[in-house]
């Protein structure tokens, strides 16, 4: 037999290789398919097989200080779509239906419907269980579903809104404690996994596998729902009466640190938040107790006035003289009365709220001294309060300050403080002279009970000695017993307190007519346990000061608080109940008050249209109930006590010194005809009238002026 070719053994050997090359591509496509492609592969399998459902995590309650639920998680459900599972002929219809059921867009749903490379999609989130009936009732097929939702739900609607926040519609949370809590609260989420047949309907017997989610934590807070309630009620009233642009309110225990109540109205309801109006939103849910920073004016002076104690720069014999104004490095800068306060001892100069005793206080004490005391009482910088959107307030490098802006920082201008450090430093300035650690989390309970985390009452620092803080609490209880905190006296009860009036900036200058109006109290004044701030922001009335826009609130506030916590009056305490003496003459309504025992404060003589205490409140017999007219409710005028000045003599003065004069004093001068010259004959106001600041003066000089200008 012949042997084979020398073509015929290549072509066996192509041959062969061609086989081998086949067997070499099958093989590693096995390979392929059985390793790298496996995973890829094995999901896809058990997608037409399984169906695997996010199971939602209960997110962690919040809770008051006496276990009143401020935030909870119920049942909601969810709508979901298996988008493999939902036939080609039956996309449209899917989208339509569903689309119109839940209010969605429609292409966005056909889109989500059409996606064959999701396995589930949420279409909408926390629906009721009518709704769920109604898709049922629909009968869209196996890609269409429900599954059990978390809502949450905020059982006592707008109270604490600020504080709390609020969570998006996927249950994160968005504001307040709600997002800066966020990693406690939200807990894991779990899956359930079941086995299904071939249309995607789960198989009567099949495996299930469920991964439980891990709820979220308990929240507990230092602040207690029925003070707050108190709170809210007073600054509602208070943000109505006074026609004010909003209001605010802060109640801290100046023992502990303890965040009491706090906050801000307008406010809104938590569960229905105004999402379609962000800018309304963002207005509403800014906690400006802890976010705005304002000058504070007089209320800052019991800081300049502890401060001054404490150094031994003053003693309660110190004197002053108040002519109405005190010149710093050839600046007049005014005091509140401009016709002054005269001579006064340091108790007097208090109970008057003496511009020019605090402006010489903190000259006295010095620029290095008095910025040590603002520093050490916690401004400048945040309290780590755990309240979300914390401000440090505004306080100038000491390097920069001139005297006539340390003058003007000793009673409470040239420096801007938000509600809550003041709160804290006046706190330490009555409590004994301890700087504490403001909190409004006491507790943060996992689901399984383990405490994650407590705070308890810290001491920062001692800012002033057990004497000083003595003596502050003894002048501040007499400028509520003796001088302008009179309507925040409560018979029976001990108060401390201080009166504010603020000037308000708008680029850089003094706003016309905009003032802030605040009053800060504390009670027992003997031992206090309470700290009330309260402001009302641009109040519209005709006389605008804190004694009678915010002390009368916060009186009502204090006393509820007081009887609250089980402090009774003194003496024999006999309780009336308030009249509704609204619609009224004011001459009326005081007789109505007299008789049952009751006194009236008013500013006007028409006719009343609000009171405070409100009808119905029971009081102590003997207390003040705050009179609103007509008169009262009309628009602010300049704030009288700092936009008022004393018209000087320019007589006999040549028209430049005329001019610079008057503009010295915040006045402008008017020359009619102008042509005049020579020396000035007349002026009209006349020397010594009082007006206000920025009133034309006009002056009329011996001789036409010649020649040009």
């Amino acid at each position: 037999m012949a042997a084979p070719s020398v073509s015929n053994k290549k072509r066996l050997l192509w041959t062969l290789g061609a086989i081998a090359l086949v067997f070499a591509i099958l093989l590693g496509r096995i390979f392929y398919i059985q390793v790298v492609w496996s995973d890829e592969l094995q999901q896809k399998a058990l997608s037409q097989w399984t169906r695997d459902t996010s199971l939602t995590a209960e997110r962690g309650m919040i809770l008051d200080t006496n276990g009143v639920v401020l935030a909870q998680s119920g049942t909601a459900y969810k709508v979901l779509v298996w988008p493999q599972r939902v036939g080609d002929a039956d996309r449209v219809r899917v989208a339509r239906e569903l689309s119109e059921l839940l209010e969605l867009d429609y292409e966005s749903v056909l889109a989500k419907v059409s996606d064959q490379t999701k396995m589930e999609i949420i279409l909408k989130r926390a629906v009721e269980r009518d709704m769920v009936d109604k898709i049922i009732a629909l009968k869209l097929g196996a890609g269409v579903g429900t599954a059990v939702d978390i809502k949450r739900y905020y059982p006592l609607s707008s109270t604490f809104s600020q504080l709390i926040g609020f969570t998006t519609v996927d249950g994160a949370g968005q504001a307040g404690l709600e997002q800066k809590y966020d990693k406690y609260l939200s807990g894991e989420n779990g899956r359930m996994i079941a086995e299904t047949d071939g249309r995607g309907n789960p198989l009567p017997y099949g495996i299930e596998e469920i991964i439980p989610p891990w709820n979220g934590a308990r929240l507990v807070l230092t602040t207690d729902s029925a003070v707050q309630s108190i709170l809210e009620k007073e600054l509602k009233l208070a943000f109505g009466v006074n026609s004010a642009k909003n209001a605010q309110c802060i109640i801290m225990n100046c023992k502990t640190g303890e965040i009491v109540a706090l906050g801000s109205y307008p406010d809104f309801d938590l569960n229905n938040p105004p999402r379609n109006d962000l800018n309304t939103l963002r207005d509403l849910m800014r906690n400006r107790i802890v976010a705005d920073a304002y000058e504070p004016g007089s209320t800052f002076k019991i800081v300049t006035l502890s401060a001054a104690l404490d150094s031994q720069t003053v003693s309660t014999a110190s004197g002053y003289y108040c002519p109405g104004f005190k010149i710093v490095n050839g600046e007049k800068v005014r005091c509140w009365k401009s016709g002054g306060h005269g001579s006064q001892e340091l108790i007097k100069a208090v109970q008057n709220s003496c511009n020019v005793a605090f402006m010489t206080m903190a000259l006295a004490m010095g620029r290095e001294t008095f910025y040590d005391y603002i520093y050490e009482f916690g401004f400048g910088s945040v309290t780590g309060s755990g309240i979300q959107g914390e401000a440090g307030g505004i306080v100038t490098q000491e390097k920069y300050i001139t005297e006539n802006t340390l003058a003007r920082i000793g009673f409470g201008q040239s420096i801007a403080v938000t509600p809550l450090q003041l709160a804290t430093a006046v706190c330490a300035a009555v409590n004994g002279g301890e700087l504490m650690q403001p909190y409004v989390v006491k507790q943060i309970v996992a689901s399984s009970g383990e405490i994650l985390l407590e705070n308890t009452p810290t001491v920062v620092r001692r800012v002033i000695s057990e004497e000083t803080s003595a003596t502050v609490r003894a002048i501040l209880e007499s400028v509520v017993t003796e001088g302008s905190g009179r309507n925040a006296g409560i018979p029976g009860y001990r108060v401390g307190g201080k009166t504010g009036t603020a000037q308000k900036y708008e680029n850089g200058r003094v706003a016309d007519g905009k003032l802030i109006a605040s009053f800060i109290g504390f009670a027992p004044a003997d031992d206090p346990e309470f700290v009330c701030l309260l402001l009302v922001d641009e109040p519209q009335v005709g006389t605008v000061f804190g004694s009678t826009v915010a002390a009368p609130f916060v009186k009502v506030i204090l006393e509820e608080t007081l009887r609250h916590y089980g402090y009774l009056p003194e003496g024999s305490g006999e309780s009336v109940t308030v009249p509704d003496v609204t619609g009224l003459s004011v001459s009326d309504a005081k007789h109505a008050l007299e008789d049952v025992g009751l006194t009236a404060d008013y500013q006007a003589t028409d006719t009343v249209t609000a009171q405070v205490p409100a009808a119905g409140s029971v009081v102590n017999k003997g207390s003040d109930v705050l009179l609103y007219t007509e008169s009262t409710t009309a628009e602010t005028s300049a704030h009288q006590e700092a936009e008022t000045v004393t018209v000087p003599d320019v007589t006999n003065k040549s028209r430049l010194d005329a001019h610079d004069i008057l503009a010295k004093e915040g006045l402008t001068i008017r020359i009619d005809p102008p042509d005049q010259s020579g020396l000035a004959i007349r002026q009209n106001p006349a020397a010594g009238t009082v007006v206000e600041a920025g009133t034309e003066v006009f002056v009329e000089f011996s001789a036409a002026q010649m020649g040009g200008g």
